[in-house]
């Protein structure tokens, strides 16, 4: 067997709203979207891809092994389909090499690989490219002969689903994602740390919260409906329910997605760009979301002439890899992990003022015990605070700037009543953090000390 790195196992955290890793520390999900990374790239393309999202400071990346665009019957870069004969009880053994060897090689870099078994087209009434091949048998079968494959591959974790309904008017397909999740665990010989992607609008909460197999919840904001979907208010649902489960956003609109394509895209509508992709990320991690998934319309389809697109791309997959907010989400995560991460609740309580609407909504979350606040506001305007929701006797204000990373501290102030504050010029987006003065923080999105 070729070498495997090892990375630490992600869990849920013992609060049940967060993830850590196997020794403990607090892992925040910043996940890029490459469904057909074991599909369309070479070996030298899916590295050169693979050191672009290490340098953008990205942790897990969202991949499917029987892929969504003629995953079955379109060969790999190196001529190899994944089943013999359509058969999920047959794999083929050259094309999960290269699955192998990409996997190690995120691995390599410090990156955990969200891994779907199959886009879920490939089950009955599916839809999509299909064709439908899985059943409970094969399902089982299949899922037991991957969960053996990578037993040791410490950085895999397992997405079912695929953008789809787990159930609907015509065919409900959680029996076949029950035996799929079966038979990982018998070949991983453990429970995995298992999710479920769904259908856009959707969460795996619609069909799944009564599964005991499932860790955590996933929803697609997705890439219709305009701008400022209230990914806001189902990221709250779901943090709301019981049993108690992490919740993220795994596709909020693409950087460079067209508008509302569906049915027919009218160019009227445009793109979204890097401010409307921070906005909805932003939202939902304050709202409570453990983490997020951006992602690139170009890049999750490799697309590149002659290959033919899927709703209009703008550029291909190479130009597209450096765009304004591959690099700016980073800082998201640099916020959330330079103070007590595990301690972060949803609160918008800490707005005393209006909260606003559509693209003006500003979030908020604290520290449970009141160490640390943010608010992030996406349009620039006064907003009031309440800083009685920092526990000490100072709360120590900074504007930390979400395209850039840096921090400018406000002033210290009294840790009671309300304030206004005004974000400076050069946004249109700032989060606004307030300290207990007393914790002596470093610079919001600064490491922390130990």
């Amino acid at each position: 067997m070729s070498f495997i790195p090892t990375l630490p196992r992600i869990a849920v955290s013992a609060n049940r709203r967060h993830l850590v890793a196997e020794d403990g520390r607090p892992f925040f999900w910043l996940a890029d979207t490459a469904w057909e990374l074991f599909h369309r790239p070479t070996m030298a393309e899916a590295e050169e891809y693979l050191a672009s999202r290490q340098r953008a400071g990205f942790t897990v990346i969202q991949a499917v092994a029987l892929a969504e665009l003629d995953g079955l019957h379109t060969p790999n870069a190196n001529g190899d389909r994944p089943l013999h004969d359509d058969d999920p009880a047959r794999p083929d053994e050259a094309y999960f090499r290269h699955v192998d060897a990409v996997i190690r090689a995120a691995a390599a870099r410090g990156l955990r690989i969200a891994l779907l078994p199959t886009w879920a087209d490939k089950l009955p009434f599916g839809g999509g490219d299909g064709p439908a091949v899985f059943d409970e048998v094969n399902a089982r079968a299949y899922g037991r002969w991957l969960g053996r494959r990578y037993r040791d591959d410490t950085n895999v974790l397992w997405v079912l689903g695929g953008d789809r309904p787990a159930r609907t008017a015509q065919f409900d397909h959680r029996p076949i994602w029950r035996a799929m999740h079966a038979g990982i665990a018998e070949g991983l010989g453990r429970k995995p740390f298992a999710t479920y992607h769904p259908s856009g609008g959707h969460s795996s909460s619609a069909w799944l919260q009564d599964e005991p197999w499932l860790d955590m919840h996933m929803l697609q904001s997705g890439h219709g409906g305009g701008h400022d979907v209230p990914v806001w208010e189902s990221v709250e649902r779901d943090y709301a329910r019981t049993p108690v489960r992490p919740v993220l956003d795994a596709e909020p609109n693409y950087e460079d997605h067209p508008v509302n394509p569906w049915p027919t895209w009218d160019p009227a509508n445009g793109y979204f760009r890097d401010h409307d992709v921070r906005k909805q990320c932003w939202r939902s991690v304050f709202a409570g979301g453990c983490g997020v998934t951006y992602g690139h319309h170009s890049v999750w389809q490799w697309y590149a002439p002659p290959r033919q697109p899927v709703n209009y791309p703008d550029r291909d997959w190479r130009a597209a890899l450096d765009r304004p907010a591959a690099g700016q989400v980073r800082h998201l995560r640099a916020l959330v992990e330079s103070r007590p991460m595990l301690a972060r609740v949803p609160d918008q309580g800490v707005i005393a003022g209006d909260a606003g609407a559509g693209p003006q909504h500003a979030r908020a979350c604290r520290g449970s015990d009141g160490e640390y606040a943010f608010v992030y506001l996406p349009e620039p305007r006064p907003l009031a605070v309440n800083l009685g929701a920092i526990a000490g006797d100072t709360a120590r204000a900074w504007w930390y700037d979400p395209r850039t990373g840096a921090a400018a501290a406000i002033g210290s102030f009294p840790a009671e009543g309300e304030r206004t504050f005004t974000p400076p010029p050069g946004g249109p987006d700032w989060a606004l953090v307030l300290d207990d003065a007393a914790h002596g923080f470093a610079a919001p999105g600064a490491a922390q000390a130990g």
